[in-house]
C-alpha cells in the first residue's frame, strides 16, 4: 500500500510524467505494432500447445482427444485476418467449455477471465466500429487483472497446495517461513493485479514487476511454464507499452490518491466474497471430502515433469502443485 500510494503521489508530479514519457519512448516501436505483436503471440501460443499435444487451453488442462490439438492449429491460423478473428474467438471459448467435461468448474474459473479477454480482444479487433475497437487492449488488461486477482486467492484458500512447491524449491521463499511467504505472495499478486486497472504509472510499473516475476519463474519451472503463461506475459508487455493516459472506468475515483486504500479493500472484499461464495454454492457450507477432491489442482511438483503426463480420469490429489500460479 505504501508503494502504491507513493507511486500515485509521484504520478501527480513532474517526476511521474517524466517516467511515463520514458515508457512511451522505450515502447513506441512496439506500440506501433501492438496488434501484430498480439496476433503473433496468440498464434504462437496455440501452435505451442498444439505441439505439446493433448491439452485444452494450457499445458495444465489435459485431454485424450487428439482433435482438440488440431483445432488449436486452426485457431492459430485464424487470428491474422479480421474476417476470421471472430471464429478464432469463439474457438477459444469453445475449448474452455469442452474442458468442463474433464475438469471441475470451480477450478476452470482460473482460466475464464483470460479466455474471455483474449476472445474479446479478437472480437473487438475485428469490429468495423472504431468506438468499440479502441477498447480492445483495455479488455485484455482487465482480463489479466481479474485472472491474477482471482487466482491469488488460492494462496489463502488452499495454501497446502503450495507446500510441496516451496519444500522442493526452498529458494522461492527468500528465507521466509513457508506459512508466511505463501500469503505474502498472494497479497503481492492481488495488489499488482489490481494495479493493472489503476492509473497509467501504477499499471505500467505493476506490469513491469509482473513480467519480471513471470520471466524469473521460467528458470525453475522450465519452458512448459513459459508456454502456459505466454498470453499473460504478452498482455502485461502491452500494458507496459500502452501510452493511454485517460481512464474510461470511474476516472474520478482513480485520480484521487485518498481512494486507493478503500478501493483496494473493496476489490478484495468483492473477490473474496465471489471466491468463497462460489465455492459455498457449489460445495455447500463445509465442502464434502469428495467436493474438496474435485476442487483440483492440475499442477505437479515433480521438477522433471512439472505437469501431469497422463490424462486425469478422476480428480488429482490437491497437493500436486507447480508453477508460479
Amino acid at each position: 500500500m505504501l508503494f502504491f500510494l507513493a507511486t500515485r503521489v509521484a504520478e501527480e508530479r513532474p517526476l511521474g510524467e517524466r517516467v511515463l514519457s520514458g515508457f512511451d519512448r522505450a515502447f513506441s516501436s512496439l506500440w506501433a505494432r501492438a496488434d501484430d505483436f498480439m496476433h503473433w503471440v496468440i498464434a504462437g501460443f496455440f501452435v505451442a500447445i498444439f505441439a505439446v499435444g493433448g491439452v485444452y487451453l494450457t499445458p495444465d488442462l489435459q485431454t485424450p482427444n487428439d482433435w482438440v490439438s488440431w483445432s488449436q492449429l486452426v485457431i492459430a491460423a485464424l487470428v491474422f485476418s479480421r474476417r476470421t478473428q471472430p471464429i478464432a474467438a469463439l474457438g477459444i471459448l469453445a475449448l474452455w467449455v469442452l474442458a468442463l467435461r474433464d475438469y471441475d468448474f470451480f477450478h476452470l474459473l482460473d482460466y475464464l477471465a483470460l479466455g474471455i479477454a483474449v476472445s474479446g480482444y479478437l472480437l473487438l479487433g475485428a469490429s468495423s466500429n472504431e468506438e468499440w475497437r479502441r477498447h480492445r487492449f483495455e479488455v485484455l488488461r482487465w482480463g489479466v487483472a481479474i485472472a491474477l486477482m482471482w487466482s491469488s486467492l488460492e494462496k489463502f484458500a488452499y495454501p497446502d497446495w503450495f507446500h510441496p512447491l516451496v519444500e522442493e524449491r526452498p529458494f522461492l521463499t527468500f528465507g521466509l517461513p513457508r506459512d508466511v511467504f505463501i500469503p505474502m505472495a498472494g497479497v503481492a499478486e492481488f495488489t499488482m493485479g489490481f494495479g493493472l486497472i489503476w492509473t497509467p504509472l501504477v499499471r505500467r510499473l505493476s506490469a513491469v514487476a509482473l513480467f519480471v516475476i513471470f520471466t524469473a519463474a521460467v528458470w525453475p519451472f522450465g519452458r512448459v511454464d513459459l508456454v502456459g503463461h505466454a498470453l499473460i506475459m504478452a498482455t502485461i508487455v502491452i500494458i507496459a507499452a500502452d501510452p493511454e493516459r485517460v481512464s474510461h472506468f470511474l476516472p474520478a475515483i482513480r485520480r484521487r490518491i485518498a481512494t486507493v486504500p478503500p478501493s483496494l479493500a473493496a476489490a478484495l472484499i468483492i473477490f473474496v466474497t465471489g471466491y468463497w461464495g462460489t465455492h459455498r454454492v457449489i460445495y455447500g457450507p463445509d465442502g464434502s471430502e469428495e467436493a474438496q477432491l474435485q476442487t483440483l489442482s492440475t499442477h505437479g511438483p515433480d521438477p522433471e515433469h512439472p505437469h501431469p503426463v497422463s490424462v486425469p480420469t478422476a480428480a488429482p490429489d490437491p497437493s500436486e502443485r507447480s508453477s508460479s500460479d
